[in-house]
């Protein structure tokens, strides 16, 4: 909490999540994400941070960020447009619905869709023939997507826990809060 009272989500999402997507993106393995159910917020932000997502085929990603008077934060501003292009980042990040995994895979999002049972095996399976392929090769593939890709995910992690702390002060937050708590639509007043 801030000294004004409010959450200081820029200090959590500085020091709790931004390692975490620091230490993926820096990985010289590829890391695989097994996405079981919802991914939703930072949920789905850690997924898109990943190097492959398999999906099973109830699983959805949501970003809900936006129907609590909130931003994208944990790198997704930077992940989404990247793999879906800006027009469908901007749909998922400013209309707050489901992206059922079959559309996700359509759209690119993810690489796979399995069958909700077999999901774990298949993601291990993923896995296990990425490391025991050229894992120097991987590395330097990685390194040079990361380069390309990446090379400004620093200055986006800071752009979104500055504008998500901002937000986090806002009318609008707390009643986005207060109606997902209520459950009932939230009533926003842009302030």
């Amino acid at each position: 909490v801030t000294a004004d009272g409010r959450p200081d989500v820029y200090r959590t999402l500085t020091e709790r999540y931004h390692p975490v997507m620091r230490a993926i993106r820096e990985m010289p393995k590829p890391v695989v994400a097994a996405v079981n159910g919802p991914a939703v917020g930072i949920g789905c932000s850690l997924a898109l941070c990943s190097d492959l997502i398999v999906a099973g085929e109830s699983a959805y990603f949501l970003l809900a960020f936006v129907n609590i008077g909130l931003v994208p934060d944990g790198g997704s501003s930077l992940f989404l447009p990247t793999r879906i292009g800006m027009a469908r980042a901007t749909e998922l990040s400013m209309l707050g619905e489901r992206l059922p995994a079959a559309k996700a895979l359509e759209w690119g999002l993810i690489n796979r869709v399995v069958p909700d049972g077999s999901l774990p095996e298949e993601a291990a399976e993923l896995a296990a023939r990425l490391a025991a392929g050229p894992t120097r090769s991987y590395a330097g593939t990685k390194r040079q997507l990361n380069n390309w890709l990446y090379s400004r995910m620093e200055e986006q992690l800071e752009l979104e826990a500055s504008i998500q702390q901002e937000m986090a002060g806002s009318g609008d937050f707390v009643e986005g809060a207060m109606a997902f708590v209520e459950k009932r639509p939230a009533r926003f007043s842009g302030s």
